[in-house]
């Protein structure tokens, strides 16, 4: 999953994506509101980590921007701005959930992945499709009871294809979602992998079909 962070605080922003990354996430950060607004409109992201008071443009204007376009990434604020009326300003405004600085890097971490599980899975926190299970809280993968045996790239590769089962995901997207902005990824890489995922995921009976000039669906 890739995830930005829209954090003024150098020194917050560089321990999140320490920790962040070790836990397998693909991480951006940017450092003001119009960075971010920018950001939001060229990439799609499955969480955005996103401070109030920002230089250029605040959090919550840009939760505005964001909401106003109807894009329904969600968003997890973290302020020092303690009052309940902050907290139930941003909630209006469209986040998804609120911590308040300081806090502990565990409970953001555990906050991210029940915004993630709520919007992408329901409350059950685990999308099914076909004998596929995906659970977003282990980062795991499994054929009917059996975990498959995924690389990091693999799991999330596959990780993007169910859980926009519904639809038709395009090689750039895939990229998009994959790296983070100082990674590269080429094309024959991304048919590597998807070559290993077919091969993994072949006795479920589900195959990634591949829509020339278009790009790839997950059918059962």
């Amino acid at each position: 999953m890739r995830l930005l962070i829209v954090e003024d605080d150098i020194q917050i922003t560089e321990g999140l994506i320490a920790t962040l990354s070790r836990g397998g996430y693909v991480v951006d950060a940017v450092g003001d509101g119009e960075q971010a607004d920018t950001a939001l409109t060229i990439n799609e992201y499955d969480l955005v980590i996103l401070d109030l008071g920002l230089p250029k443009l605040d959090g919550l204007g840009l939760l505005n921007r964001l909401r106003t376009r109807a894009t329904h990434t969600p968003v997890l604020v973290i302020s020092a701005r303690d009052q309940v009326a902050d907290r139930v300003c941003a909630l209006n405004a469209g986040a998804d959930d609120y911590l308040t600085k300081p806090f502990e890097i565990e409970e953001l971490e555990a906050r991210a992945r029940s915004v993630v599980r709520r919007t992408v899975a329901g409350s059950g926190g685990e999308v099914c499709v076909g004998s596929l299970r995906l659970d977003i809280a282990k980062r795991r993968v499994y054929l009917g009871e059996q975990p498959l045996s995924l690389t990091r790239r693999e799991y999330d590769l596959l990780a993007c294809l169910i859980m926009r089962s519904d639809r038709l995901v395009s090689k750039s997207q895939l990229k998009n979602l994959l790296c983070a902005w100082d990674e590269a990824l080429s094309d024959s890489a991304i048919e590597v992998h998807l070559h290993r995922v077919r091969r993994k995921i072949e006795p479920s009976g589900i195959t990634i079909r591949t829509v020339r000039g278009l790009g790839y669906l997950l059918e059962s």
